[in-house]
């Protein structure tokens, strides 16, 4: 039998109350408190549970960005050491002036370098403070793991221009000629 409470055993002791009675309603009364304490630990298991399911995706969502940032710092590093182990050496009297980031910035460079410049057979790369000659290949190698480091292609500019002008542009302007030793 559930224990009555100091007010139900009054009640009953006063005779107003019949003990079958007063002991079903202790029963109710007790069911109710435990099955109130069940449904408010259930609460805070349910909210305790929402905390850590986000804690999981804030955390998820955090290693991925390391994941992102650690991959980008790697293909960036293997892009210099492309750089470093693959550059033309910078050899000759002329400067061959190009931009770089709104600046202009010059190699040394000789005849044979500057034509292959020109055709797009080398590129130039930024490798820290300096610049770079690479050959192509070397040059898509970069390209394809950090392409900001590529600072001039003529034969990347040739295939986007390419794609941008028109016939009547290029009719239009195949009437002045420009000189091939035109340096600036």
């Amino acid at each position: 039998m559930a224990k009555l409470n100091p007010l139900q055993q009054q009640l009953l002791k006063a005779g107003l109350v019949k003990k079958s009675k007063a002991a079903e309603v202790a029963r109710e009364q007790h069911l109710a408190h435990h099955a109130k304490s069940a449904q408010t630990q259930t609460d805070a298991q349910r909210e305790a549970e929402r905390a850590r399911a986000g804690k999981a995706e804030h955390d998820r969502a955090l290693e991925a960005q390391r994941k992102a940032q650690a991959r980008s710092r790697e293909l960036h590093a293997q892009a210099r050491q492309i750089i470093a182990d693959k550059h033309v050496a910078q050899a000759g009297e002329q400067d061959y002036r190009f931009d770089a980031g709104g600046a202009i910035r010059s190699v040394r460079v000789d005849d044979a370098l500057r034509k292959q410049l020109a055709s797009g057979a080398l590129v130039i790369a930024q490798s820290g403070e300096r610049y770079a000659l690479l050959p192509r290949n070397a040059a898509s190698k970069v390209r394809d793991r950090a392409p900001e480091l590529i600072v001039l292609d003529h034969g990347q500019a040739a295939s986007d221009t390419a794609a941008s002008s028109t016939s009547e542009d290029d009719a239009y302007y195949a009437q002045f000629t420009v000189p091939d030793d035109l340096m600036w």
